[in-house]
């Protein structure tokens, strides 16, 4: 940085010539130079050496990242060495006043982090070493340095890339996007010159703590009491006082406080450790840690414990992003983050991959998330010199909270084998160390394992098994499409731990040179689960679903019938919590209306349910104490479970009244009094009052369907999906003409016009062979330039894959018209794709509505071709020809890097019925005015 030497140096200030009076206060105090966060900022002034806005003194927000307020260059992936860019060097300047308290004090000047190599100085002299490492809380003793109650000025060089190759190596060429800058808090913490410098806690569920001290100045006899309060103030109980020698600089305290309650993700209780050092009756010093009282142990061959219980992890993987403001996050942020996790019922994440902004980590404390806390390195490590370092600074950061139950040396290979033992040196945890994506002290982390892998290994092996990414998302696949197949397998297995998903959010950053526009650097970043703004994709719902801690057995059912008698058999999936904490409530609901714009759903009857005692990861019953005529009565049936503290844990739903009885219900009982039926030369044509209808004498193909002259744009159906047509003989019937093939599998295609508009279309084939299909049913044509939305009696709101069937369900949905990419943009649900178990669908169209009734059950309909991103990898899906379909079997998605067929048998395409197997199926159009008023 040669030339920065240059820029105008910092103006150093004498000391005042009268000494103030040292502060007498115990407390550490905090001075803040800099904001708390990404949404509380204080202006620095800034410099850069390249990009945007280069080489002039500017203003910047602390803490930010420079690329996110329109300085330098915008990089993913790598960014030093042969792809350096000439942003990479910049000036900070912070002037501050420190309050004349603060004289007599030890003075300590906290970064939260600094990308990357950080030298710090302040009024003109360099205040310690350079920092090296971009994502780690380090510090300087700056006494010596500072004007007390005058004018101070703070001066950061900072370097983008390191001077060190292992730090950029580790760091700075990895799947994920590249900033600079100081993202993350600076201040000033003021303590007594006699103070406790460092507190590491051991603190087990069984009541028993373990305290080690790190104490500085202490010159004459001292002691140091510790206190065990409720976070309200209630006094628990005492450790044992431990006298202070002069000169001494640590000491260790133990004791059992009585009656604790332990901590777990599922009861995160907390308490606070208060320490005192006291000279004679003076209290000198005093400092407070949120700790919980709980025991983490790893039995290789059995299984990940906390306070004894065999827990299973049901986790993801999350990035410290937001898409305005880059790495720099704040605390309401990381609780909404906590929070979003919990709603879609994980139990844990990985930091990914650097230890997180301490307030992420308060959150897990306090709302309950177990962690596995990293030391950076993506596929390169750090040396073994400054490794020691980092590992240093994260555990001495992180140790104390109760959420972490792993520590984690690296990704994916970026692991350096001598910092193993580091952990433990500042861990009187000692918390296991992991590998991520390997096998390391008898946890076998490997990453996007296919659904059967190896020999000896994985599912096959004797170790246990926790993948610490699996099922890489990309766009909509992954995630939820093959997580019931996993889960099943895992659950079943007796060394299944459990998993993390890849990963919590899309990564995309707003791009001031773009427009505005939210850059996920191509299929390099939309991994989530949830948008760069957090909006929920279909996934979330499916794994809200399968990783919900209450399992209904009769879940797995659409329908119920009339011998269900109330009875429901529910497994306790939490590890720690009684299925009697939980309220459930059922609904009884029944359909109104003429017509499907009109469709309401009314509640008739609900109630509470009485949970039984059901010990974690065992069985029981739920009674559903339902009126006796609920079959008669009700079109749906809805459980809702809620947790203790009132969250919605999962609401399930089945229909009770079967799709033809629904569409009976909607339609009037069919006539032909008024159908005309002409045969041409290429065409049959049935026309009645105004309604017209054109089919291919041939093909069997609808050719035309309109109303008192409007064409609908559904044509050229049915497109066979699956079987062959064969050559077609056409005879009339009622109110239209059926269609007789020569070859043995289509049985029979059927066309009737009635009185009241409805085209019926049946179909009936048979698959003689045993074969594998992508798709069978049934397609049209559809133009759909000026589709508006979609309502719809179905699962729903989201589209479903084949190996993604869960979490949708039965109801009334509404939804209007867009061609969301997934990943890609973020309005969602989606409007085209597979939509399961439809019954009734109004598709409202600016030319003239379609309104489609499928009185068949199981039948999925098929809204269009979504548009697909440049980079699909395997989350490519073939769709059926034509644009609207009826299929009784559709394809599943893959992930990122492998298809759906390596994922589990949800993945595999459809096998048909080895003795051969019949589709059939009902489905009837009319055509209604675009004003959506019209009924029967």
């Amino acid at each position: 940085m040669k030339h920065l030497l240059t820029l105008t140096l910092c103006l150093i200030f004498p000391l005042p010539t009268l000494q103030a009076k040292p502060s007498s206060s115990p407390e550490t105090e905090i001075l803040m130079l800099s904001g708390t966060g990404s949404d509380d900022t204080v202006e620095w002034d800034f410099w850069v050496s390249g990009g945007r806005n280069a080489q002039q003194w500017s203003r910047i927000p602390v803490p930010s990242n420079w690329e996110m307020q329109g300085f330098g260059s915008y990089h993913y992936w790598r960014d030093w060495g042969e792809d350096a860019t000439d942003d990479s060097e910049a000036v900070y300047r912070h002037a501050f006043t420190v309050p004349d308290s603060f004289h007599g004090r030890q003075i300590q000047l906290v970064f939260g982090a600094v990308m990357t190599d950080a030298t710090v100085f302040l009024n003109g002299e360099q205040v310690g070493p350079t920092h090296q490492g971009g994502f780690y809380e380090f510090s300087y003793d700056v006494t010596p340095f500072l004007n007390i109650g005058g004018r101070n000025e703070l001066r950061v060089e900072v370097q983008k890339f390191s001077s060190n190759v292992s730090v950029n190596e580790a760091e700075r060429e990895a799947d994920y996007w590249l900033f600079g800058g100081i993202y993350r808090p600076v201040w000033l913490e003021s303590r007594p010159s006699a103070h406790i410098d460092h507190v590491a806690v051991d603190a087990r569920h069984d009541g028993s703590i373990a305290v080690q001290v790190e104490l500085q100045g202490v010159t004459s006899e001292s002691v140091v009491n510790a206190t065990i309060q409720e976070l309200g103030g209630n006094v628990l109980g005492n450790l044992s006082a431990v006298d202070v020698a002069p000169g001494q600089t640590a000491l260790h305290l133990s004791g059992t406080i009585p009656d604790v309650k332990s901590w777990t993700a599922e009861t995160p209780h907390r308490y606070e450790l208060v320490l005192e050092l006291q000279q004679g009756n003076a209290l000198v010093h005093r400092v407070r840690e949120r700790i919980g009282f709980r025991t983490v142990e790893v039995k290789p061959g059995v299984g990940i414990f906390v306070n004894g219980q065999r827990i299973v992890l049901k986790g993801v993987n999350r990035h410290s992003f937001w898409p305005d403001s880059g790495r720099a996050t704040h605390a309401a942020l990381s609780i909404a983050d906590v929070k979003l996790m919990k709603e879609m019922n994980l139990n844990a994440v990985r930091m990914s991959h650097y230890p997180p902004d301490s307030h992420f980590l308060d959150a897990c404390d306090e709302l309950g998330l177990y962690v596995i806390d990293e030391l950076g390195g993506w596929q390169k490590a750090y040396d073994t010199e400054v490794g020691k370092q980092l590992v240093r600074e994260t555990v001495r950061r992180d140790v104390n909270h109760p959420s972490i139950i792993l520590w984690a040396n690296g990704n994916e290979g970026g692991w350096n084998t001598e910092l193993d033992a580091e952990f433990a040196k500042h861990d009187p945890q000692q918390r296991v160390v992991i590998h991520p994506w390997s096998l390391f002290n008898g946890i076998n982390t490997s990453h996007y394992e296919d659904y059967n892998s190896g020999v000896e290994w994985f599912f096959n092996g004797q170790d246990l098994i926790l993948p610490t990414e699996f099922l890489h998302g990309l766009y909509d696949g992954g995630h939820g499409a093959g997580l019931n197949d996993w889960w099943q397998r895992m659950l079943a297995h007796p060394l299944g731990a459990g998993g993390f998903l890849w990963a919590f959010a899309d990564e995309g950053i707003v791009r001031e040179d773009l427009g505005g526009a939210i850059d996920v650097a191509g299929n390099r970043a939309p991994d989530g689960i949830v948008g760069p703004y957090r909006e929920r994709e279909a996934s979330f719902f499916t794994i809200k679903e399968i990783w919900s801690p209450v399992y209904v057995r009769q879940s797995e059912l659409d329908t119920l019938t009339e011998h269900f008698d109330g009875w429901l058999d529910v497994e306790n999936r939490y590890d720690f919590t009684d299925l009697n904490t939980v309220s459930f409530r059922w609904e009884l609901q029944r359909l109104s209306g003429n017509s499907i714009a009109e469709l309401q759903m009314e509640t008739i009857a609900q109630g509470q349910v009485k949970s039984p005692s059901v010990a974690p990861w065992h069985k029981g019953r739920l009674f559903l104490d339902m009126p006796d005529h609920w079959y008669r009565s009700a079109d749906v049936l809805s459980l809702s479970a809620h947790d203790a503290n009132g969250h919605e844990i999962y609401t399930w739903t089945w229909s009770i009244t079967l799709p033809s009885e629904v569409v009976t219900r909607m339609m009037p009982e069919r006539q032909f009094a008024y159908t005309q039926v002409s045969e041409h030369a290429e065409v049959i044509v049935m026309e009645n009052r105004g309604v017209e209808v054109q089919i291919d004498r041939e093909s069997g193909r609808l050719v035309q369907f309109s109303r008192n002259g409007v064409n609908s744009p559904l044509t050229n159906g049915v497109q066979p999906i699956g079987f062959p047509v064969g050559n077609l003989t056409a005879e009339s019937v009622p109110g239209g003409v059926r269609f007789a093939s020569d070859n043995a599998i289509l049985r029979q295609l059927q066309w009737t016009l009635d009185d009241a508009g409805y085209l019926a279309l049946h179909y009936d084939f048979r698959l003689h062979n045993q074969e594998f299909y992508d798709a069978i049913g049934v397609s049209f044509d559809y133009d759909e330039s000026e589709v508006t939305g979609i309502q719809w009696l179905g699962k729903g709101p989201y589209r479903v894959w084949k190996n993604r069937r869960k979490g949708v369900e039965f109801g009334l949905w509404d939804k209007a018209y867009n061609d969301t990419i997934t990943g890609l943009s973020w309005d969602y649900p989606e409007f085209k794709g597979f939509h399961d178990d439809v019954a009734l669908a109004r598709l409202s169209d600016a030319r003239i509505d379609l309104e489609i009734l499928i009185p068949t059950p199981a039948v999925n309909l098929r809204l269009f071709t979504p548009a697909e991103a440049a980079e699909p990898a395997h989350t490519t899906v073939t769709f059926p020809p034509g644009d609207l379909s009826f299929l009784h079997a559709f394809p599943p998605i893959g992930t990122k890097f492998k298809p759906a067929t390596r994922h589990g048998p949800e993945g595999q395409p459809s096998w048909s019925h080895r003795g051969g197997q019949h589709f059939r199926a009902t489905i009837y159009f009319r055509l209604l005015s675009p004003d959506r008023k019209e009924g029967r």
